[in-house]
C-alpha cells in the first residue's frame, strides 16, 4: 500500500492524515513549523490526492489498516498520529489498534447522531458537486477572497486566509478525487461512540466555529465518550483549522506528540 506523501524534518515521527475530499497539502500551514522538531509524514489517503483507491470498501478500519501498512513499508513503527475530520477518526482507530504512540484528532468524524449525520453527508455531497462543476475555473474563482468566503465558510472560519493557489489546488482535488463516493458511502455510518477508546495518550481539539461537525454537540459527546482524553477548543477556528490559525494548530500538535 504505497501512499503518496510528503516527508520532511527530523525527530520523533508524526503522521498527518487529512479529511475526506482533501489531500496532504491541507497541512502546508503547519508542515515546516512541525518539521523543525518532528519527522513529519503527511499522507494522501487512498483515492485522494495522488494515492490510488482501495480495492476494498474504504471504511475507517480499512483506511487505518492501509495507513499502518504503508508506515510499515517505509519503516516507521508506532509514530505519533494526527488527523482532521475523517483523518481524526482514522487516527483514533490507529490508536485503538496500537499502531500509534499518541493520537491527536482535530474535529474528528464519528461523533454525530441523528439529523447531524444527514446534515454532514448532504453538505459534503453539495460541496463535491460544486467542486466538480467548478474544476475548469477553480484557478480564476480562487483569486477572489469573497468567492472563497462564499464557497468555503462551512469548512474554514477564515477562507480568505487560504492563498488563492492553495485554494485552487484543494478545490480541484475535491472535485476530481476518485475515492470520494466510495469513501463517503463506507464511512457514513461510522460511530466513535461505539468504537471504544484508544489505548494511547489522546488529544481531541475541536474548532469552536465548526459548521460541518457541529462543535457544541459533537465535542460534548467526545468529552463524554472519551473522558480520559485531553479535550481542547481551537479558538477562532472552523472545521479545517490549519489555515485559520496555523500557530495554534502547531502548538496543539506539538504538545499532543510530546
Amino acid at each position: 500500500m504505497r501512499l503518496s506523501h510528503q516527508r520532511r524534518g527530523s525527530g520523533p515521527p508524526l503522521v498527518l492524515i487529512h479529511g475526506i475530499g482533501s489531500q496532504w497539502q491541507v497541512w502546508i500551514p503547519v508542515l515546516d513549523r512541525l518539521a523543525a522538531e518532528r519527522d513529519v509524514i503527511a499522507v494522501d489517503l487512498p483515492g485522494f490526492g495522488e494515492s490510488l483507491p482501495l480495492a476494498l470498501a474504504p471504511s475507517v478500519p480499512e483506511l487505518a489498516r492501509s495507513v499502518a501498512r504503508f508506515l510499515g513499508e517505509i519503516g516507521v513503527e508506532r509514530p505519533h498520529v494526527a488527523g482532521n475530520s475523517l483523518g481524526g477518526a482514522i487516527a483514533l482507530e490507529l490508536g485503538r489498534m496500537g499502531a500509534a504512540r499518541s493520537v491527536c484528532a482535530l474535529s474528528p468524524a464519528g461523533f454525530a447522531k441523528g439529523w447531524e449525520v444527514a446534515y454532514a453527508i448532504t453538505s459534503l455531497r453539495i460541496t463535491r458537486a460544486l467542486g466538480r462543476a467548478l474544476v475548469p475555473v477553480a484557478g480564476v474563482l480562487a483569486r477572489s477572497a469573497a468567492v472563497r468566503r462564499a464557497f468555503s465558510s462551512q469548512m474554514f472560519r477564515h477562507p480568505d486566509r487560504v492563498p488563492a493557489a492553495e485554494y485552487a489546488v484543494g478545490a480541484r482535488n475535491f472535485g476530481r478525487c476518485s475515492g470520494f463516493r466510495a469513501t463517503l458511502r463506507a464511512v457514513r455510518a461510522w460511530s466513535e461512540l461505539d468504537a471504544g477508546p484508544p489505548i494511547v495518550p489522546t488529544t481531541i481539539a475541536w474548532g469552536e466555529h465548526d459548521r460541518l461537525l457541529l462543535y457544541r454537540r459533537q465535542s460534548a459527546r467526545a468529552r463524554a465518550a472519551l473522558p480520559a482524553a485531553r479535550h481542547l477548543t481551537l479558538t477562532g477556528c472552523g472545521h479545517v483549522p490549519t489555515w485559520d490559525d496555523p500557530e495554534q494548530v502547531h502548538r496543539v500538535l506539538l504538545d499532543a506528540s510530546a
